[in-house]
């Protein structure tokens, strides 16, 4: 299935009303996601927790909100720059606090979201996920696919957009970069997205060729596309969009789109095709993301799940005059696998 791609809204936990403010957009959002009964409250309550933790604890924090990627529900991330959590199992625990609070925070939303994942390291900071989904929606594999898409700052239209589609055989992910940024660039990236939602399945260079007939009317992208195997990938991309695969150790396969302009000029779209180890991460993202975050990624970065690997990358290395976007996926799981 291929979901939706929607922006992502960044909220600073800059003042000790941001909390507030995180906390009704969460809701918000809930309900524009479809999640039923008591699902929106809950979502505010673990925006309002994380946001608190931020406000209290930690150094340049924000909260990210967007719809799930795959599947329906909603995802609320938490990102800072310190100074972390010592002991982060016991921070946990229902009840433990380091104020005068009641102490509910983390464990609380451990119980509270469908799932939640954490980590920290002391004088680097903490980035967490929670996701929240009907009953009965729940990911297989809820932390294989991270993302988070947001517009420049001064514009309402994101320009940039990102999708997933998983079939029998292969997972493939796409990021698309529409010429300049506003609503133009937004009208391109989303006719792009569905052009791909048509057919994600086709060969990489054939559906390539298909988002170039559909750009024709608009201002036109940069496109990667890159197809996730047990083994492989295989990547095909036109224009300024980064693919890259990042394994426990290091950073490999950088590659960069053929030039041109999907829906005005391109060449014939050629496919490259890269080895996977187990456990790696392969990484697409538009040029709104410095480049430079792959050049020497700290082991922190290394360890990271793609959930929370989307979320650091976005947070630190952002362009804040440009669209910027980022997919991080791993391959599916089959049960035989």
């Amino acid at each position: 299935m291929t979901s939706p791609a929607l922006s992502t809204l960044q909220i600073r936990i800059d003042h000790h009303s941001a909390v507030h403010l995180a906390a009704e957009a969460a809701r918000t959002l809930a309900r524009e996601c479809g999640l039923p009964g008591s699902l929106p409250d809950r979502a505010a309550v673990v925006a309002s927790e994380l946001a608190s933790n931020l406000d209290k604890h930690a150094r340049d924090g924000a909260i990210y909100l967007q719809p799930l990627l795959s599947g329906q529900g909603l995802e609320i991330l938490a990102v800072d720059r310190g100074p972390g959590i010592p002991d982060l199992d016991r921070a946990l625990t229902d009840g433990y606090t380091t104020t005068a609070t009641l102490g509910a925070g983390l464990g609380a939303i451990r119980r509270i979201a469908t799932d939640f994942t954490i980590r920290s390291l002391t004088g680097t900071g903490t980035v967490a996920c929670a996701r929240l989904t009907s009953p009965g929606d729940r990911p297989k594999t809820p932390q294989d696919i991270g993302s988070a898409c947001l517009a420049v700052d001064t514009e309402e239209h994101c320009g940039d957009a990102r999708a997933i589609a998983d079939t029998d055989t292969a997972r493939t992910a796409i990021v698309v970069d529409g010429l300049g940024h506003g609503p133009r660039a937004a009208e391109a990236a989303q006719t792009a997205l569905r052009a791909f939602r048509r057919a994600p399945d086709q060969p990489l260079p054939t559906l390539i060729t298909a988002l170039h007939r559909a750009l024709r009317r608009t201002r036109g992208a940069a496109v990667g596309i890159m197809r996730l195997h047990q083994d492989h990938a295989q990547y095909c991309g036109i224009g300024n969009v980064r693919a890259l695969v990042l394994s426990h150790d290091t950073v490999h396969h950088r590659l960069t789109g053929q030039p041109g302009v999907v829906g005005w000029d391109i060449p014939p779209p050629r496919q490259h095709v890269i080895p996977l180890s187990p456990g790696a991460t392969a990484v697409l993202h538009s040029d709104g993301i410095d480049e430079r975050w792959a050049h020497a990624p700290s082991p922190f970065l290394h360890q990271l799940p793609p959930a929370l690997l989307a979320a650091a990358v976005v947070h630190n290395h952002r362009r804040s005059r440009d669209d910027a976007t980022l997919l991080a996926a791993r391959a599916q799981r089959h049960p035989h696998a």
